[in-house]
């Protein structure tokens, strides 16, 4: 669905939606754009207004605090409803809040999921069928929880009804595009001149450049490895078709990881696998064993100890990225981090003994 903008003589009303622990820096890449388009037109063209489901002030992430307004009960067809939520976004589901985003669809207000808030547009039904991105530590527990939604990796969806925002730094990308495309592309290149941010990214640009997995600098036979065995985790690959799939022997391929990894190409899989799996015991709700299946392996027992072995800690210990003790999130290192561990190591014991940067 197309949403038409007004006449340029009325303000475009932009209503962001906070949840608890949302992302400051999300917030301010979407809201600058805006005021920044004020001040060059001399006029306000947008408005804004902050809103929440329960509390006057909500806090974010950094322990920054915004005051917000009430829910309102009517929003009219000339706003944008931007819903932010960041660390345990995930599993928000306020019935009120989800009603409410129903029924601004039913009435044809546009909305944009941001970052975490894709997962609560998904929990409203609102994303069914459609294209939607989130934050890409997320995106393979949105994947997992929500295999009704097509989830890709990008900056942004294009502009609708309904859209949806990586967050971070691609809420400018949105919001320049966003500008240009209901404005005029003039005004939004100036506004990316003030703000210093080019090249203007388009929404299918990829949200990584080394997509974390701190293998550009490998051989190019072993980084095609890796990127095949990451995209078969939940149904892993015999090495001898890794192998005839990157174009080499597999003798080749093993020597090529012992010298790169110092581990077979059978370890490193399995330790993707559980790379994989502890990033959703920290993303999601899923249980313990849809998420041993969704990592590859085939028996909840077996993957129980070999995570164990692996980590010092039994998978549920990885269940909440910030629990509500905390006041500060954890998160389970980098891919880079992980990977950079494992090339540290030997598997000459047959064991894994990387390095845990959130172990105790």
């Amino acid at each position: 669905m197309e949403v038409e903008m007004e006449s340029h003589t009325h303000p475009w009303h932009c209503l962001f939606v906070l949840i608890p622990r949302f992302n400051m820096m999300t917030l301010t890449a979407l809201l600058e754009p805006l005021r920044i388009a004020n001040y060059l037109s001399h006029e306000q063209i947008y408005s804004h207004e902050f809103c929440s489901i329960n509390d006057e002030t909500v806090s974010a992430s950094n322990g920054m605090r915004q005051i917000c307004q009430p829910l309102p009960e009517t929003v009219k067809r000339n706003t944008t409803i931007f819903l932010l939520a960041s660390w345990g976004g995930e599993a928000y589901a306020n019935p009120k809040l989800l009603a409410w985003l129903r029924l601004q669809k039913r009435n044809g207000v546009q909305i944009c999921g941001v970052e975490i808030g894709t997962y609560i547009l998904a929990r409203a039904g609102l994303l069914n069928h459609h294209t939607a991105t989130t934050h890409w530590s997320y995106l393979q527990g949105f994947q997992e929880k929500f295999p009704e939604v097509k989830a890709v990796e990008q900056l942004y969806t294009e502009m609708g009804q309904i859209m949806t925002c990586a967050g971070g730094t691609a809420g400018f990308d949105l919001m320049l595009s966003f500008i240009s495309r209901y404005r005029s592309q003039t005004l939004a290149g100036e506004i990316a001149d003030q703000i210093m941010h080019h090249p203007l990214r388009p929404a299918a640009a990829p949200q990584r450049v080394t997509h974390g997995r701190g293998v550009d600098s490998l051989p190019l036979g072993v980084r095609e490895a890796v990127r095949i065995i990451e995209r078969n985790i939940e149904d892993p690959l015999r090495v001898a078709d890794i192998a005839k799939k990157v174009g080499i022997s597999q003798r080749q391929l093993e020597r090529r990881f012992v010298a790169n990894f110092n581990c077979s190409v059978a370890r490193f899989g399995q330790l993707m696998r559980l790379q994989r799996a502890r990033v959703l015991l920290v993303s999601t709700d899923l249980s313990i064993s849809e998420i041993s299946t969704a990592s590859g392996f085939n028996t909840q027992s077996h993957f129980n100890l070999v995570f164990k072995k692996c980590f010092g800690r039994k998978p549920r210990h990885y269940r909440m990225a910030w629990p509500d003790s905390e006041t500060a999130p954890k998160w389970p290192g980098t891919l880079s981090s992980f990977l950079n561990s494992v090339r540290k190591t030997s598997d000459k014991k047959d064991k894994c003994v990387t390095v845990d940067p959130d172990r105790p």
